[in-house]
């Protein structure tokens, strides 16, 4: 399959965004990937950014505009967590949080909004977490950065849903990565249980969701949350 369409996705070197990058590929895109570090999966093209610095992103877009073409679809998946108690969580464990998980995607979406305007036609693609909803001890300014996605992609629908622009919000749960896999087994039972699918999600399945997010198929859809965590946080 061949598709001249070309796709970013920030966080791309590794855990879910390289997976959905890897999907990408399969799909026959053309792929970027945002790093500050480490390289994207075979076949995709990797520019150095930090998504919190305006400057180094529009230089990377740039970059990835004259080698492959105008960016038409944004996958938002760059994150990073500051994880404590409310009491003892500092005011840079909070905004640096933010401003990355928040703030990148607004910049990473503003960026590339020129282009999906012009072409008419644009995928803005949301990675929140199940924790954005659900709440988590320990996590008060990563969850507030994961649901301020589904603010920003309602309000992105309702600027851009005549431009052929659609804006969604995928909350993957528990899903095996390199963090899940560092988590002590008595832990990682325990978090089973609480999930009605019994089991850890695989990136793969995230980024198929991602992937059908992307496609014509999904024209009609915007401003959606959609979960991709086993049931676990059904109703929220």
């Amino acid at each position: 399959m061949s598709n001249d369409r070309v796709v970013l996705v920030t966080g791309g070197n590794r855990g879910i965004g390289r997976a959905i990058a890897e999907r990408f590929v399969a799909d026959g895109y053309r792929v970027a990937v945002t790093a500050r570090s480490g390289e994207g999966p075979e076949g995709t093209l990797t520019v150095r950014a930090d998504v919190t610095d305006a400057a180094a992103l529009d230089a990377a877009m740039t970059e990835v505009e004259q080698e492959l073409g105008p960016v038409t679809i944004v996958v938002a998946n760059a994150g990073i967590t500051r994880d404590t108690l409310l009491l003892r969580m500092s005011d840079d464990d909070f905004d640096s949080v933010i401003a990355t998980n928040l703030g990148g995607a607004f910049r990473v979406v503003k960026r590339a909004s020129k282009g999906m305007i012009r072409a008419r036609f644009g995928r803005i693609i949301l990675i929140s977490s199940v924790v954005g909803l659900y709440g988590s001890a320990g996590q008060v300014n990563y969850a507030a950065s994961k649901s301020g996605l589904v603010g920003f992609a309602r309000s992105l629908t309702r600027e851009l849903g005549g431009r052929g622009i659609t804006a969604n919000v995928v909350a993957p749960g528990f899903i095996e990565t390199d963090m899940t896999a560092e988590l002590p087994a008595d832990t990682q039972a325990e978090y089973k249980k609480n999930i009605p699918a019994g089991r850890f999600g695989d990136a793969a399945e995230v980024a198929g969701v991602v992937s059908w997010l992307a496609s014509d198929d999904a024209a009609y859809i915007s401003g959606a949350v959609i979960p991709v965590d086993g049931g676990l946080g059904m109703g929220h």
